[in-house]
């Protein structure tokens, strides 16, 4: 197959996986109260569970890394389909004109929970507001709309780098004869190469946490930057050769044993309650091991998609729609709910999963209700086919 002309079947694959990793990320939220240790999420339930900080630990480990490669695959698709303006239009509709719109919103309604836990952790007396510093570049609560942000500068980095790389094709022929080595074994670490540096080099890296979310300003760390960046030019360039995709579709149990490998030797050496202290030893061997196993994680999980989902099905479908604006509306939700479950006796086993029924419930129906059907589905994901699409 040409590196230059991908395939135009439609790889629903793909769509399921995208849905899946945003929709996991209100499974992930919904268990940092329940976290077993000390923790400084917006209040701490009373019933605390080790399985869900290891289903934390997992989760952050391949969900946002997978994400993002899938977010380079379709930015190539959407560019090869569209052109350069038209990219940068179609772009600045569904990235950057959401993170504008709903980020000051949401940042009021999280301000405002964290006001009723201070009151009811103040005896149901508001305490005064402490000092905060203005909002500059330092000082910029993204919130979970921080992936909005990276996608707006990866964005801008590839189409720079794609025009550098259309001036000299040797470079872009040298990254196609490189990538079929890094979904096998043999090219594995290279791939994983500045996930390790920026791990490594992080300063005061909370290992346990992995790879440290860039929410409170406008300059990525650079872990975030360097793991995920790579994520979206692995995905930008997997487009050009789909091809391998069916390598992960064979190997992707393989991989799922490399990377149950590498969190069970992070877990059983660190343990399973959350760390809030920087790794000071051995910090390239946790970085090394996290980093393998994540991309593991990231293989296993579009492999495994490859083999079972790759047909059409209408289910998959309609989540895979709705995974993006349950994504950007979920926080204050599962905070709320969060908040009147903490201090109900109940044990972890009860009130974890009801949160999530309740919050699943009132996203996908506000979905259906008020989006899907409206002009704000077409803000978000475009004008919907009636049809099978094709890619």
């Amino acid at each position: 197959m040409s590196a230059n002309n991908p395939p135009r079947e439609r790889l629903h694959a793909l769509d399921a996986v995208r849905g899946v990793a945003l929709l996991l990320g209100v499974v992930l939220h919904t268990t940092m109260s329940f976290l077993p240790g000390m923790q400084l999420w917006v209040t701490v339930d009373s019933s605390r569970s080790d399985v869900l900080g290891v289903l934390f630990f997992v989760l952050h480990g391949f969900r946002m890394l997978t994400f993002f490669v899938l977010a380079g695959f379709f930015a190539r698709l959407v560019f090869h389909r569209l052109g350069t303006r038209g990219f940068i239009w179609d772009r600045f509709k569904r990235i950057f004109l959401p993170l504008v719109v709903f980020w000051f919103p949401l940042l009021m309604a999280v301000l405002l929970i964290l006001g009723w836990n201070a009151q009811i952790a103040n005896g149901g007396v508001m305490p005064s507001a402490p000092q905060t510093p203005p909002l500059s570049p330092n000082n910029f609560p993204l919130l979970h709309l921080w992936f909005l942000y990276l996608l707006v500068l990866f964005y801008v980095i590839v189409l720079v780098l794609r025009t550098v790389l259309t001036r000299i094709p040797v470079l872009a022929r040298a990254a196609d004869a490189i990538l079929p080595s890094m979904v096998q074994f043999v090219g594995l670490p290279l791939l994983v190469a500045p996930m390790i540096v920026g791990l490594y080099f992080q300063p005061n890296w909370l290992g346990w946490f992995g790879i440290p979310t860039p929410d409170q300003n406008l300059y990525p760390n650079l872990a975030a930057l360097l793991a995920y960046g790579s994520a979206f030019m692995f995905g930008w360039l997997l487009h050009r050769q789909t091809d391998l995709l069916h390598k992960l579709e064979r190997l992707w149990w393989v991989y799922a044993l490399l990377a149950g490998a590498g969190f069970t030797f992070f877990l059983s050496t660190l343990g399973t309650t959350p760390l809030l202290r920087p790794l000071e030893q051995d910090k390239f061997l946790y970085a090394s091991v996290y980093g393998l196993a994540a991309w593991s994680a990231v293989f296993a999980l579009i492999g495994f998609a490859m083999k079972f989902w790759n047909q059409p099905n209408t289910l998959r479908r309609y989540v895979a729609d709705a995974s993006y604006w349950i994504y950007l509306m979920h926080l204050p939700l599962v905070m709320v709910l969060q908040t009147v479950f903490a201090r109900l006796e109940w044990s972890w086993l009860i009130k974890f999963p009801l949160i999530l029924v309740i919050a699943f419930a009132v996203l996908f129906s506000s979905y259906h209700l008020l989006v899907r059907h409206t002009w704000l589905g077409v803000f978000l994901n475009g004008q919907r086919r009636t049809s099978p699409a094709t890619v």
